[in-house]
C-alpha cells in the first residue's frame, strides 16, 4: 500500500475532481457547438473538427509527459493542466470565429491530456492490488463531469449566450487546483520497482510509437497545411528515434490492445461528441431537450463504474469488454431507428455497453504490462484520444454532411426540384476529402415546405450516422473474443505483478 489510507483517499479525490473538471468542459463545449454553428457559420464538418480538436491534442500532452512525468512529478504535471485549461477558457470566451475557437479548445485539449497523463499511472500505483476496480472508479468521474456539464447547459438554455456557458467551465478547474496546494505525491509503481526508463519504453515498442506518431503528425501537417512528404519524414524519423533507443517493437499483445482502442474511444467519445446533435430531431418530437439523451447516459456510466469493480472481477477483464462491446452495439444500431420509449430502451443499453470500456481496457494494459509504467497505460489512451478526435469526430460530421448532399439529389431527382444547387455550399475541405454543406444562412430563409424536405433528409443523415459507428463495436467484439480464446489456450488471464518497495517522494 502506498502511504496511509487517508493520503490514498486525498490523491484520489484531487484526481476524480480534475477528470471531473475535463468531462465537464468536454459536454458543455459538445452542447454549444450548434451556437457556434450559427454565430460563426460554421457547417457540420468544421463543427465535427473543433468537437475533434477537444480531443486529439490530449495525445500530445498525455504521450509527451508520459516520457517525463517520473522526473517532474505527479503535482507540476496536474498544475500544467490547470495552467492550459485556464488559458484555453480565455481564449474561448473571448473568441471571434473559427480559429480562435480552435486554438482555445486546442489548449484546454493538452490540459485534458495533462490531466490523464498524471491520473492513471497514479491511480495504477495508489491501488496496484485491484487495478480493474480503482481504475473504474476513477473513470466514473468522466460522465460525473458530462452529468453536471449537461444539466447546467440544459438550465440555462438557448437565451443564455454561449460565453457564459464557457465561462461556467472555469468552476470544476479551480476546485481541483485549489485542492493541489500542500498535497504530497507518491513516486509511479514502476520507479518504486526499480525498473529502468528503457525497460519502461521497450514494453510499449516503436509500433505503439509508429500509431500514435502517424495520427499525431498527419493532423498536425493537415493544420499546417504541409506538404505529404514532410509528414511522413517526420512520422519515419520520430519512430526510428524511440525504437534506437527502446530497440523493442513491442509486445504483439500489447500492439493488439493500442490499435483496439482506436474504435473504442471512437464509439465512446466521438459518439458522445455528437450524441445532443443527432438525437435532437427525435426528442424535439417529445418536446425534450436533446442533452438529456447524454444527461441519462451518463449517469448509467457513472453508477456502473463506480462498482465495476466486482463484475469485472466475475467475468474476466477481456470478458467484460467483450459483453459491454455487444451491448454498444446492440444499443447504436436501435437508436438509428428507435422511435418513443424504444429510444430510451437503446440509449440504455448504449450507456451501459460504454460504462466498461475506458477504466477496463487502461487496467488491462496496466495489469498485463506494469514494467511499462505510465507508457504503457497512457499510449492506450492517447491512440484512443487521437483517433477519437482526429477520424471519429470528423467522420460523423462528415457522414452527415455527405448523407445530407446525397439525399438532397434523391430529393430533386423525385421532385424536380433544385435544393441542392440552392442549399449547398460550394466544396469544402476536411480530413476525410472534399465535400458540400448546406448553407445555414439559407437554409433560415428557405421557405417552409423547402424546409421540412431538407429536415428530413438531415434526420436521416444523424440516423446513417449512428448505424455506422455501430460497426465498430462489432469489431471490438471479434477481437476481445479471439484475445479470450488466445489466453484460454495459455492457462487464463491473470495479472503480472511488480515487486516493490514503495516509498512517497
Amino acid at each position: 500500500m502506498n502511504g496511509s489510507s487517508d493520503s490514498r483517499r486525498r490523491l484520489f479525490g484531487i484526481s476524480f475532481a480534475a477528470i471531473t473538471a475535463t468531462s465537464f468542459c468536454f459536454v458543455l463545449r459538445a452542447m454549444v457547438v450548434d451556437e457556434w454553428g450559427v454565430a460563426f457559420g460554421l457547417s457540420e464538418t468544421e463543427k465535427g473538427e473543433l468537437l475533434g480538436v477537444g480531443l486529439w491534442p490530449f495525445a500530445i500532452t498525455i504521450v509527451l509527459l508520459s516520457l517525463v512525468i517520473d522526473r517532474i512529478g505527479f503535482r507540476r504535471t496536474f498544475g500544467f493542466a490547470a495552467a492550459c485549461h485556464i488559458v484555453g477558457l480565455g481564449i474561448l470566451v473571448t473568441a471571434s470565429g473559427y480559429w480562435p475557437l480552435y486554438i482555445g479548445t486546442f489548449i484546454m485539449a493538452l490540459g485534458n491530456g495533462a490531466v490523464e497523463a498524471a491520473a492513471n499511472p497514479l491511480i495504477a500505483t495508489l491501488y496496484h492490488e485491484d487495478k480493474p476496480r480503482w481504475l473504474n472508479r476513477l473513470h466514473a468521474a468522466w460522465p460525473l463531469g458530462l452529468m453536471l456539464g449537461g444539466l447546467f447547459a440544459i438550465a440555462l438554455g438557448g437565451a443564455v449566450d454561449w460565453r457564459v456557458k464557457t465561462a461556467i467551465m472555469a468552476v470544476p478547474v479551480l476546485i481541483y487546483a485549489i485542492a493541489l496546494i500542500g498535497q504530497r505525491f507518491p513516486v509511479s509503481e514502476r520507479v518504486a520497482a526499480g525498473v529502468s526508463y528503457r525497460e519502461m519504453l521497450k514494453e510499449a515498442g516503436f509500433l505503439s510509437a509508429l500509431v500514435i506518431l502517424s495520427l499525431m503528425c498527419m493532423e498536425i501537417g493537415r493544420v499546417a497545411g504541409l506538404p505529404g512528404w514532410a509528414i511522413v519524414s517526420a512520422i519515419a524519423a520520430l519512430t526510428a528515434v524511440y525504437g534506437v533507443y527502446a530497440r523493442s517493437a513491442g509486445h504483439p499483445l500489447y500492439i493488439i490492445l493500442v490499435l483496439v482502442m482506436i474504435p473504442l474511444a471512437i464509439t465512446e467519445l466521438s459518439t458522445d461528441s455528437w450524441i445532443v446533435s443527432l438525437m435532437e430531431p427525435e426528442m424535439a418530437r417529445w418536446g425534450i431537450e436533446a442533452g438529456w439523451v447524454l444527461v441519462y447516459t451518463a449517469a448509467i456510466v457513472f453508477v456502473i463504474r463506480l462498482f465495476a469493480g466486482a463484475i469485472v472481477r466475475v467475468a474476466t477483464p477481456l470478458g467484460t469488454l467483450a459483453a459491454a462491446s455487444a451491448l454498444a452495439a446492440i444499443g447504436l444500431f436501435w437508436m438509428a431507428g428507435a422511435n418513443g420509449a424504444a429510444l430510451l430502451l437503446a440509449a440504455t443499453l448504449y450507456g451501459i455497453g460504454k460504462s466498461f470500456f475506458w477504466g477496463t481496457s487502461l487496467a488491462v494494459a496496466s495489469e498485463r504490462f506494469p514494467r511499462g509504467g505510465a507508457v504503457t497505460v497512457n499510449v492506450m489512451a492517447g491512440a484512443g484520444m487521437l483517433a477519437a478526435g482526429i477520424v471519429g469526430a470528423s467522420l460523423l460530421g462528415t457522414i452527415q454532411d455527405r448523407s445530407t448532399a446525397a439525399g438532397l439529389a434523391a430529393y430533386d431527382r423525385a421532385h424536380e426540384t433544385r435544393l441542392a444547387d440552392i442549399y449547398l455550399a460550394d466544396g469544402k475541405q476536411g480530413v476525410f476529402g472534399s465535400y458540400r454543406a448546406l448553407d445555414a444562412a439559407a437554409v433560415a430563409e428557405a421557405p417552409a415546405a423547402e424546409k421540412q424536405a431538407i429536415e428530413t433528409v438531415v434526420v436521416e443523415g444523424k440516423k446513417g450516422a449512428l448505424r455506422e459507428v455501430a460497426l465498430l463495436p462489432v469489431l471490438m467484439l471479434l477481437i476481445y473474443l479471439a484475445l479470450i480464446l488466445f489466453f484460454r489456450s495459455r492457462g487464463g488471464y491473470a495479472p503480472v505483478t511488480l515487486a516493490a518497495t514503495r516509498g512517497e517522494a
